[in-house]
């Protein structure tokens, strides 16, 4: 099939935003206008909470203004303290909200498979200081729920799950944000399923989300009674409007996502050094990234070279996620960092590219980045 150039007027970026019609939106902008309510639990939010357990098939769900605030209001929900066991190789939001709520973040090495926290390198970081751990679903891919969850048990520690990649993900029918005692959903415009900006916490105990609703509105119980030093974290009502306009097209833009992951992987299978992660059995995808990854010794050139050539060309993928959080300097002095305690997390760090996928992403464009990637 002919490939395409990409001109700089059509820069391909790794991913583009998903959005309704536009004339859905404005009707629900219109009662919006007609409301006056802006913010504050408004109808559009109520709504979208409940629309959300019914199509995740969760409990309780807590809505946010973003992942971040989700993330640092779950640790205080969780009334987490000391040393919180995590993955280098996340972004870097997983380990900040951590280090925001004074905790002390200790890196444990990936699976050489999926890239997860490996579960079985958790133990040997446990200590009298440790109270929880925060894995992450990369990709989407879900963790090692059962491992994970009896280290917990067997610790007596706290289960948060970063499952910013995991709308829609469910295992054995399941969804994998039901694992652990909190997950944590982004709904940011790069997501399969965004707000704009936006995020969630997702718990089967309707105490904890009581908790995390005060704790997300300054603490307030009622107006006169604030029951925690709480914080400003609320999903505001356009928010929640386009998270219901959305919310229809979903399951539509992850059978194109699906569609797109086939077609490259059909094309890249037998390129030499080019490796790919494929379909985990009884596990339904959502198809969220397209990551590569790049043996320099079997494929000719770096993936450094390779990611500069892409980009010449006008395709903007991303390293995801490129450097380590354990590199950068915040992080970097911890004893945990060590480059020689993450040795898979260092390796895949050094190989991978994700590159452009989004519903619409034109076919030609798929033809054009695997003849660069071929040459």
């Amino acid at each position: 099939m002919k490939q395409t150039a990409v001109d700089n007027m059509n820069k391909i970026f790794v991913t583009r935003p998903s959005l309704p019609p536009l004339q859905e939106f404005t009707e629900y902008l219109q009662k919006i206008w007609d409301s006056k309510r802006l913010t504050n639990d408004g109808p559009f939010h109520h709504e979208l909470e409940q629309k959300l357990e019914d199509f995740l098939g969760i409990k309780h769900i807590s809505l946010f203004c973003n992942g971040m605030i989700a993330l640092q209001i779950g640790l205080q929900a969780l009334k987490i303290t000391g040393e919180v066991i995590t993955t280098p190789y996340s972004f870097v939001a997983t380990t900040h909200a951590i280090y925001w709520n004074r905790c002390t973040p200790v890196f444990g090495d990936v699976e050489p498979h999926t890239f997860n926290l490996n579960p079985d390198k958790i133990e040997s970081l446990i200590t009298p200081s440790t109270t929880a751990i925060m894995p992450v679903h990369i990709y989407g891919n879900p963790c090692d729920n059962e491992k994970f969850q009896n280290i917990a048990d067997k610790y007596g520690l706290s289960l948060f799950y970063d499952g910013a990649h995991s709308f829609g993900v469910r295992r054995n029918g399941e969804s994998i944000l039901n694992y652990g005692d909190l997950s944590m959903l982004s709904f940011h415009a790069t997501k399969t399923f965004n707000t704009f900006e936006g995020g969630a916490l997702i718990t089967s105990d309707p105490k904890l989300k009581r908790r995390i609703d005060f704790l997300k509105n300054f603490g307030f119980a009622d107006e006169e009674t604030v029951v925690a030093p709480g914080s400003n974290g609320k999903m505001n009502e356009i928010q929640a409007a386009i998270g219901l306009a959305q919310l229809k097209y979903f399951k539509e833009n992850v059978e194109k996502r699906h569609s797109i992951t086939c077609l490259y992987r059909k094309l890249l299978r037998n390129i030499e050094g080019i490796s790919f992660l494929d379909d985990i059995p009884d596990v339904e995808h959502n198809y969220a990234y397209f990551p590569i990854f790049v043996n320099e010794e079997k494929y000719g050139s770096s993936r450094d070279e390779l990611y500069g050539k892409l980009i010449k060309n006008n395709i903007y993928g991303r390293r995801y996620f490129y450097p380590l959080i354990s590199h950068f300097p915040s992080y970097r002095n911890l004893p945990s960092a060590c480059q020689w305690l993450l040795p898979e997390a260092e390796k895949v760090a050094n190989e991978v590219i994700c590159l452009p996928i989004y519903p619409d992403l034109e076919e030609n464009i798929i033809n054009f980045i695997v003849g660069l990637i071929k040459k």
